[in-house]
């Protein structure tokens, strides 16, 4: 599975308007309820914010990627928020974060719920894509840009 076959450009909120972790990860789990009519959001809030009592999702260099698995999915979800100023994610730079992907995965896919973390970090890994990321204007261009930097890093299977 590919970044962009669970992430879309109606699942990408440019920009967000929480100003803390929880309300960001409310205002994404938000996005995903109304965009994909996803059910048991207070479930699935609850099983992100357990992950986050485990370790910091907030990765470094201006990105967090809260994530769990749940039993209330079978499908890969991600949204991605920006947020200009920035949000407290405790991140292990104290910086604070400003792309924000949210995963929500099957508990029964723990090996694709890994593989999309890992495509998300490598892509996310070079400040120019950062960088560019947070200049897009607009979610399509976003998705447009995550699209053509997945098909450098990785082969794309049709």
């Amino acid at each position: 599975m590919n970044l962009t076959d669970a992430l879309q450009s109606d699942l990408i909120r440019l920009p967000l308007h929480s100003a803390t972790k929880t309300e960001v990860i409310k205002e994404l789990l938000g996005l995903l309820a109304e965009k994909r009519s996803i059910h048991n959001v207070d479930d699935i809030l609850e099983a992100v914010l357990e992950r986050e009592k485990i370790m910091t999702t907030g990765v470094g260099n201006g990105v967090a990627i809260p994530h769990c698995k749940t039993d209330h999915t079978d499908d890969f979800m991600i949204t991605l928020g920006i947020h200009p100023q920035g949000v407290d994610f405790q991140s292990l730079d104290n910086q604070p974060a400003k792309i924000i992907f949210l995963l929500i995965g099957p508990e029964s896919k723990p090996g694709t719920h890994i593989r999309l973390l890992s495509r998300i970090s490598r892509i996310i890994a070079k400040e120019d894509v950062r960088e560019n990321i947070l200049n897009c204007q607009s979610s399509d261009e976003i998705y447009e840009y995550l699209h053509e930097q997945e098909t450098q890093f990785f082969e794309i299977n049709p």
